[in-house]
């Protein structure tokens, strides 16, 4: 196969190619971003694979970083920046995620054949041709996920193609070829040696699929659930997200607070379970504010004081998610109401603690920030006007009650 024309970021990317080939060496586009030519979606990488070896490249590019000189890639410095690797092979994998040892060759096919699926085994020339050793192509055209050659051996080399197996099958729409997820259900406790923050990687990706359900359920089925954070004993919840409508999740906190939902987790539960998924903590601080306000909105439309503690991006989001509810979210009334808020920070009050302590005679203390608190959810409710004096009055009130 031969493709007509290359996409723009390949064709700056020629020159690269073209100054290994005059020097005697092969090089290939490689990697996923010739699958996402060839399923015609936006590419993000150009990888190219070469039978030069790190100093033959370093020798020939005058701008290099050694990023990973150990597995055979040199970053290039040209116009942009690319990632050139030798082609290798592994040796045994101990620890189910690096190889022991790499062996740099010069051989296309040696390259290839340790690749995850047939799917991402394709190789590029400058022209256009496809070098397809594997079937890819057919597998591609039958949307079928495959691994190379033997698949326990691939997922003994690396136990997280496992898990990216899995999320291939939510984002693309494909189905696992049954060799494949045989190995998947005979392998997954493997997914125990892998680090939790490459699992969350490709969870995530997964739930943000637009093929979600496909990809829960296999996550299910092969029982590589087992093998995540708290999620051991969550198998029938998360039969129970991939049956909500599939409508795609639009961000990774929405994908988590969705989750917790139907984990039936909030309140004190949110960060520890996140913790254990090692998210970050601006995260978990984005999700908490996520949870708190799913649970007030499936009570009802959210209120002026929630939706000020919440935000608008916040408050946006949790409607979104009124979608999975079979509720019609009201995007529309949320920013509106939004918008309408008094104010939209406790910056914006009329009053702060100075003008409150130069005014009400009284040492500094608790009340302060307790006045200001009352305040402020007196302007939210729209009890008293933002004004100064308006405030004033109101607090000298409650303070005398």
């Amino acid at each position: 196969m031969k493709l007509e024309q290359l996409p723009l970021e390949y064709q700056k990317a020629i020159p690269v190619l073209q100054k290994l080939e005059h020097a005697g060496y092969e090089a290939y586009f490689v990697g996923g971003s010739v699958r996402d030519i060839l399923l015609h979606q936006e590419i993000h990488d150009v990888d190219i694979a070469t039978s030069a070896f790190p100093q033959e490249i370093k020798a020939l590019f005058p701008r290099t970083i050694d990023v990973g000189i150990e597995h055979g890639t040199v970053l290039v410095l040209e116009e942009e920046q690319y990632e050139i690797t030798t082609f290798r092979t592994e040796s045994t994998y101990q620890d189910f995620r690096r190889p022991d040892k790499v062996e740099f060759v010069r051989s296309l096919e040696e390259d290839l054949k340790r690749r995850d699926f047939t799917i991402n085994a394709f190789a590029l020339k400058e022209d256009g041709k496809i070098i397809d050793l594997f079937d890819g192509l057919a597998d591609l055209h039958n949307h079928v996920l495959r691994a190379v050659g033997n698949p326990h051996e691939r997922f003994h080399e690396d136990a997280l193609r496992m898990m990216r197996g899995l999320r291939f099958v939510s984002q693309l729409g494909f189905e696992l070829e049954l060799e494949t997820v045989e190995a998947i259900k005979e392998n997954h406790a493997l997914l125990g040696k892998i680090s939790v923050e490459r699992i969350n990687i490709e969870f995530v990706k997964m739930l943000l699929g637009k093929n979600r359900r496909a990809g829960l359920q296999a996550f299910v089925e092969t029982e590589c659930y087992i093998y995540c954070p708290n999620l051991s004993e969550q198998g029938e919840a998360l039969l129970r997200m991939a049956d909500l409508p599939e409508v795609p999740l639009k961000t990774e906190s929405q994908a988590w607070a969705l989750l917790l939902n139907q984990l039936g987790l909030a309140g004190s539960a949110v960060r520890p379970f996140l913790k254990s998924w090692k998210c970050s903590n601006q995260m978990i601080k984005e999700v908490q504010a996520l949870v708190q306000g799913l649970t007030l909105r499936q009570q009802g439309p959210l209120l002026p004081m929630s939706l000020y503690q919440l935000g608008e991006t916040a408050a946006v989001q949790v409607e979104e998610l009124m979608v999975y509810f079979e509720k019609t979210p009201e995007l529309t009334k949320v920013k509106k109401d939004y918008q309408e808020l008094p104010i939209k920070s406790l910056r914006e009050l009329a009053i702060d603690g100075k003008i409150l302590l130069a005014t009400m005679e009284r040492k500094p203390g608790q009340w302060v920030s307790e006045a200001l608190q009352s305040a402020e959810e007196a302007v939210i409710n729209q009890v008293v006007k933002n004004e100064r004096e308006a405030l004033l009055t109101y607090v000298k009130e409650q303070l005398s009650n």
